[in-house]
């Protein structure tokens, strides 16, 4: 069963760059997306995080 993950990506301002739904299947396969996601639109070394439907922090980078 799908879930829906939440990646976000700021400015140091605070300013929301992305924030970006998708879904995968489990918390894993979120990482990995999150992290393609973020590689793809060159965002890997801005502030961003992932989380779960549940609140749970995936990815984090400050």
């Amino acid at each position: 069963m799908s879930r829906i993950y939440k990646l976000t990506v700021f400015e140091p301002s605070g300013e929301k760059l992305l924030d970006e739904s998708f879904t995968a299947e489990n918390d894993e396969q979120a990482k990995e997306l999150g992290q393609n996601l973020l590689k793809e639109k060159n965002y890997q070394d801005q502030t961003h995080r992932c989380t779960s439907p549940s609140g749970a922090l995936l990815l984090f980078h400050r």
